[in-house]
């Protein structure tokens, strides 16, 4: 399918989106050890112990795969993510730099280190890729893009266009530019196909437009959820806008068997969903609580993260 996002869409986001650039991370002056350092000024590194090995089995199979079959560029890009899903993100970005070096033209290469950049806090560096990504592939075919880790059905759910509009908007959210967030998730809206990325995208658009103080719309996007919509994957991010619409509560979708990453999501949104609510001490309690927990290249603890370093 060829990007159908009008030509203006794009050209008014990227005019928005010229403001000057926030401190990067230098990650010159970290330790080896070190990954990058979060918001609150705190060292991160890798627990190697905790990465799931059915990730690290699942990429090194394709980028095997991909290299057997003479794909050098795929072969790059999986060695690249590999390397990102074994936490050493820093060794990530090089590779992916490395790669965009040998094809400069390529979209998919900015869309991945600019997903990694993210994950370092180094948000302009990642919108600049994701600008990148954009101008590269309009007008193209969209390509979908295989999960390091299947989901239950083993069907891809995103697509090139489809994350890279998607993590340009977290990277603006993150970054407190609401408006800017707000346009790659409209944009990204019309490349999504299925519901669970229409689902993704109307979750971090609501919060866009409640940060912005347009509750007027962001209600107007609750009328497309409801609790019998089928989803794949995106199951926190539905149960999150039910809470939002009114139609669970917070005890309905909090679960001792929920995953680290699920209750990285489910912590930031329900801390959202208090702080909306005029409950702004319950709300950086759930968020500290997320901070605490460590998980930190997960978005909701990023954005827990963001949400603490406002206060400080």
């Amino acid at each position: 399918m060829k990007s159908l996002i009008p030509v203006f869409l794009i050209l008014s986001f990227l005019l928005i989106s010229c403001q000057s650039e926030k401190k990067q991370p230098d990650f010159d002056s970290l330790p080896i050890s070190a990954q990058t350092i979060s918001l609150l000024g705190d060292t991160l590194k890798t627990d190697i112990q905790a990465i799931p090995q059915q990730y690290l089995i699942r990429i090194d199979s394709l980028s095997k795969l991909s290299f057997q079959e003479d794909r050098i560029l795929d072969h790059m890009i999986w060695e690249a993510r590999k390397t990102a899903y074994a936490g050493d993100y820093r060794q990530a970005v090089q590779l992916f730099t490395d790669a965009i070096n040998e094809f400069p033209e390529e979209p998919r290469l900015y869309r991945h280190r600019g997903h990694r950049y993210i994950t370092l806090r180094a948000f302009d560096l990642a919108i600049n890729d994701f600008q990148r990504a954009a101008r590269l592939f309009e007008g193209e075919e969209d390509l979908t893009e295989k999960d390091g880790l299947p989901n239950d059905q083993d069907i891809p759910l995103s697509t090139l266009q489809t994350n890279t509009w998607y993590h340009l908007g977290l990277a603006h959210y993150l970054k407190g530019e609401y408006e800017q967030a707000n346009l790659a998730y409209e944009n990204g809206l019309q490349v999504a196909l299925n519901t669970d990325m229409q689902v993704a995208f109307l979750y971090w658009k609501y919060m866009s437009l409640r940060k912005s103080g347009k509750d007027t719309e962001a209600g107007k996007l609750l009328e497309q959820i409801s609790p019998d919509m089928s989803l794949i994957e995106n199951t926190s991010y539905h149960e999150l806008l039910l809470v939002f619409k009114g139609v669970f509560s917070p005890d309905q979708i909090l679960s001792e068997e929920n995953s680290e990453l699920d209750n990285a999501t489910l912590g930031y949104g329900l801390g959202f969903w208090h702080h909306i609510n005029g409950r702004t001490e319950r709300a950086e309690q759930i968020w500290q609580r997320v901070y605490d927990a460590g998980n930190w290249a997960a978005f909701g603890y990023i954005a827990s993260e963001a949400e603490l370093a406002l206060k400080n």
